[in-house]
């Protein structure tokens, strides 16, 4: 039966044990290379595809299109995948798995000679960083205190978006040409050495434990069960949402910079990455906090609102010159837009009891990227019909945040209530 919590943390770090920090260091740098992995294709994206057409630049768009779906539909299987694993055989081991899986394959994407050869490699890549999400998240919530669930979530959603800035980072200093991505795509095989560090000194959830020695479960068949049907079928709708409007429009922010400065400024792309990521960490921070503070939904509604107005600033408003006012503008479509991704770590775990919830929250998360995928398929074609203009693409898409203003409140209120065990 689910307990009031206390409201929104107030120290009592000094009482956390080993196990606690351990499995927040896990999830966190698991996350956080993800965020490093997903930032990494759109930062090599433009010459590795103009190396492999030949320098045919009319083809990059829609290119760019296909690959993002193929892996949005990798992630989401990879989401399905590995939260079932979860919840059968254990969040650490499970968790080792998809980190190992996400690195290697893009560490493979290397020796891609073709776009498709990319799109496949990054697929596969994607499996692995579809279900580390779902996994992290789990292991973490289920492994700390419930006071510090707001806290937890603003870590996590912040991971993947620092992962972002590293990216940024190491592209601002090494000059991505048609011939050097390649050797980015080899340091994305990195995180696999995070797998020994979690095999050795992670925990597994104990919650996980006392419900599995209950006896197995039938996570996929119960999360659609009459019981659960409604909370799950919310999660996908919010999370179809906002993985509309981050993949199929604010993640073509690095490619649409490029195009503007004409390819003469090497480093715009690494500039445009780091002002989203350093803005969506902020985001990430405080997304938790706020509705832990007003509520799950009124917090959702006002991100909404806040994501519209930021995105029809961007792509609407302000001129299409690389300057001051496209800095601010991009700083604050990624502080809105992706603030989202702090909010899902505290709500979605709030949604399934633990022998599910991995798979509930994989599921709900990543048929969302299922979704987008068709969102990044129309972002291209809708570049294509506006003559080339991003903007006016971007600006379409992101009208789905007006969707989400309606939705969230057919959703179930969780603040003040414990995980549903």
């Amino acid at each position: 039966m689910n307990q009031p919590v206390a409201g929104p943390p107030s120290g009592g770090f000094a009482s956390l044990e080993r196990r606690h920090w351990m499995a927040l260091t896990a999830a966190f740098l698991g996350w956080l290379f993800d965020g490093f992995e997903m930032g990494l294709f759109p930062i090599v994206a433009r010459p590795a595809l103009r190396s492999m057409l030949g320098g045919n630049e009319a083809d990059v768009g829609q290119w760019m299109g296909n690959i993002t779906a193929l892996f949005l539909i990798g992630a989401a299987f990879g989401g399905l995948a590995f939260g079932w694993l979860g919840d059968r055989i254990g969040r650490v081991r499970a968790l080792s798995l998809s980190i190992l899986t996400y690195a290697l394959f893009t560490g493979f994407g290397y020796f891609a000679q073709a776009p498709w050869q990319l799109g496949g490699a990054r697929a596969l890549a994607a499996l692995g960083m579809g279900g580390e999400w779902s996994l992290g998240v789990a292991l973490v919530m289920e492994s700390w205190p419930e006071r510090h669930r707001p806290v937890l979530a603003s870590a996590m959603g912040a991971a993947g978006n620092l992962g972002y800035f590293l990216v940024a980072i190491v592209a601002a200093l090494v000059h991505v040409t048609d011939q050097s991505w390649r050797w980015l795509m080899l340091v994305g095989a990195a995180p696999a050495l995070l797998v020994f560090f979690i095999r050795i000194f992670v925990p597994e959830s104990e919650k996980w434990k006392e419900s599995a020695a209950k006896g197995p479960s039938r996570p996929l068949h119960e999360i659609f069960s009459p019981i659960l049907r409604r909370r799950t079928l919310i999660g996908i709708a919010l999370a179809s949402i906002v993985l509309v409007g981050t993949w199929g429009s604010v993640q073509w922010i690095p490619l649409w910079v490029d195009k503007i400065t004409g390819g003469t400024r090497p480093s715009a792309k690494a500039v445009a990455q780091m002002l989203s990521a350093s803005g969506a960490t902020i985001g990430c921070l405080l997304a938790p906090l706020l509705a832990s503070r007003i509520g799950r939904r009124p917090a959702f509604l006002w991100l909404c609102i806040a994501s519209f107005a930021s995105t029809a600033l961007l792509f609407r408003v302000l001129p299409e010159e690389y300057g001051p006012s496209l800095f601010v503008g991009i700083f604050l479509v990624g502080l809105t837009t992706a603030s989202f991704y702090g909010w899902f770590p505290l709500y979605l775990p709030e949604l399934f009891p633990t022998r599910v919830r991995a798979t509930g929250q994989g599921v709900c998360y990543n048929t969302g990227r299922v979704l987008a995928a068709g969102g990044a398929l129309m972002q291209g074609q809708l570049v294509g019909y506006f003559g080339g203009s991003y903007a006016r693409a971007g600006a379409t898409l992101t009208l789905i945040y007006l969707v989400g203003m309606a939705v969230i409140w057919l959703g179930p209120e969780t603040k003040g209530k414990a995980l549903p065990e």
